[in-house]
């Protein structure tokens, strides 16, 4: 009992991604995937550079 809700739900999102037309951006998806660096950020920094101010901040 209770279950027809969420699988109608499974059902209208599954027709959805099997019938709707995607514009995938692969070479996105490819960076994505094998890690390429610096592709993604403009200024060069990784997450423990962006995050070092706020981190000495706390300590005080």
């Amino acid at each position: 009992m209770g279950r027809g809700r969420a699988k109608a739900k499974q059902t209208k999102v599954a027709r959805d991604l099997k019938y709707r037309t995607h514009e995938t951006d692969f070479g996105a998806l490819a960076r994505e995937l094998h890690g390429d660096e610096g592709s993604d950020d403009s200024d060069g920094l990784d997450g423990h550079e962006e995050w070092s101010d706020y981190a000495e901040k706390s300590r005080d």
